[in-house]
């Protein structure tokens, strides 16, 4: 009796939608194996195995020795080239048919792409965004000269990792123009936008006991959650809290750089709370706690990058602004979505009071909640998202054995 085809699905973050997606992905025939950095502080899912998990998936998240630092670049290498090894090991241990590998550092990447070479792994690179490109402007402005060399050799590592891969998904359109030119055929390339676990983020009422716990009883409300790190300036929401007065509560509840300058100034800032990332059960009450949610991206940074936050905010019927590019996809989603207010990435002014607009009118803000829920609930269902996987995986494994996709 012929086994099952084996996929080892990465996602070096671990987000919830990467691990759900996995689990729907055993559920239509397919052997999986999800794989992440235990040892990345990021937002997290449901990412150890469940009781009600079919045998066919497995779970496995890999350490490295030693803390790993995302505020030194070099330390940070050591640890992502640690990581690649043990990754590259674990290829060549559990022998995978398919890759589909996504928000993995461009050093880790090489050496998982080598193993699956040598284990003939057929290599799919999933594009959350573009590590080079974002390497290179950070690293250009940290380290003059030096950064900007670095960043010239990881653009060529991540051109060449997509030329070789057997096929390349885009999470939006915005990327075609970076890989068309790097001269990657669009044959060889698929545009599949990411989603929010809507299933596992109901709306709730305002009024969360999680809420209650913490003491968050101003009249009105403003969160921010997820990573905030070197793309995220967490100056607009030390400037929010400045200016809003003693009526709202500016929540921050991520990790990072941001986060860290953040909570260095919430003594002079009383309505300003910053806390680390909660638990996964109680990520829906951290989202339903808000009056407004908020989200910032830098100008360079969003033409690489789309903050996945904001499609869990979409599933969680809140409001939005979003400091972005207007040509940002999470930016097209809220405009077109009627789901909350863009302003510009670099206008602090009218990030104020674009929040401040939404917490002074309720019933747009109502409306604006729901249009956003619309939205995830119309684009959001894994069965469809998983379909599409599903047919693009085993094509890329008939093209590999000669036969014929269905």
């Amino acid at each position: 009796m012929p086994t099952s085809p084996h996929v080892m699905v990465h996602d070096y973050a671990g987000h919830p939608f990467t691990a759900e997606f996995a689990r729907a992905l055993a559920g239509k025939g397919w052997r999986v194996t999800y794989v992440y950095f235990a040892g990345d502080d990021g937002p997290k899912g449901r990412n150890a195995k469940l009781p009600e998990d079919p045998d066919s998936f497995t779970t496995i998240g890999l350490s490295i020795d030693g803390a790993y630092s995302k505020s030194n670049f070099f330390k940070r290498r050591q640890g992502d080239i640690a990581y690649g090894k043990r990754l590259a090991a674990l290829v060549a241990d559990v022998t995978p048919d398919i890759v589909l590998s996504g928000n993995t550092p461009t050093e880790c990447q090489e050496y998982l792409m080598r193993a699956c070479a040598q284990t003939g792994a057929r290599f799919i690179y999933w594009c959350q965004d573009f590590y080079s490109i974002a390497a290179a402007r950070i690293l250009s402005k940290k380290l003059p000269g030096l950064g900007h060399a670095i960043g010239a050799y990881y653009t060529f590592l991540e051109r060449r990792q997509m030329r070789n891969a057997a096929h390349v998904i885009h999470i939006t359109d915005g990327f075609l123009k970076v890989t068309d030119r790097w001269g990657i055929a669009r044959a060889r390339v698929s545009v599949i936008p990411n989603w929010g676990v809507i299933d596992e983020i109901p709306v709730l009422p305002r009024d969360t006991q999680w809420a209650a716990k913490l003491g968050l009883t101003r009249p009105r409300r403003v969160v921010y959650s997820g990573t905030l790190a070197n793309k995220h300036n967490p100056d607009f929401l030390a400037q929010l809290a400045q200016e809003a007065g003693a009526d709202l509560d500016v929540v921050v509840v991520g990790f990072g750089v941001g986060a860290e300058r953040l909570a260095k100034r919430s003594a002079e800032l009383p309505n300003l709370k910053v806390l680390p990332l909660q638990p996964f059960p109680e990520f829906p009450q951290v989202l339903a706690s808000a009056d407004v949610l908020v989200a910032v991206i830098e100008a360079d940074a969003g033409e690489f990058s789309v903050p996945s936050k904001v499609l869990s905010y979409l599933c969680a019927g809140r409001p939005i602004v979003l400091a972005a590019p207007a040509d940002n996809l999470a930016a097209r989603i809220i405009t077109e979505a009627g789901a909350g207010l863009v302003v510009a990435p670099d206008d602090k002014r009218g990030f104020v009071n674009a929040v401040q607009t939404l917490l002074a009118d309720d019933a747009t803000a109502r409306e604006m909640g729901k249009a956003a829920r619309a939205y995830a609930e119309d684009n959001f269902a894994l069965g469809h998202v998983v379909d599409r996987f599903d047919k693009l995986l085993g094509a890329a494994l008939n093209e590999e054995t000669g036969q014929k996709a269905a």
